[in-house]
């Protein structure tokens, strides 16, 4: 399926103005901002988050595949989808982000 596809699937986030990503440390480690052109991202990290508890290599792994087609674009431009290279990230390094959900 393709990524369009996908986010039909998950919960709807109309209620979000953001999600925080936050380290081991308890920093925000980055946000992601509900609006155009990021809330796909927003909305799969939330359904990730609550499916997973955190984000962790499992939420990761299931995470490319839901991106699907976005998944191979990052693999080859390396930084044009940071989202999904932070998932990558967390398969190749093991780390983990709990998730904060900033209502609007």
């Amino acid at each position: 399926m393709a990524f369009a596809d996908n986010l039909q699937q998950l919960p709807p986030i109309d209620h979000l103005a953001e999600l925080q990503l936050i380290d081991a440390q308890g920093n925000v480690a980055a946000t992601i901002a509900n609006v155009p052109g990021k809330a796909g991202s927003v909305r799969l990290y939330a359904a990730l988050a609550a499916k997973h508890g955190r984000i962790n290599v499992a939420a990761a792994q299931e995470g490319l595949e839901l991106f699907a087609e976005h998944t191979e674009s990052a693999r080859q431009h390396p930084g044009s989808h940071p989202n999904i290279d932070r998932l990558l990230q967390v398969i190749a390094s093991g780390q983990t982000y709990d998730v904060k959900l900033i209502a609007r």
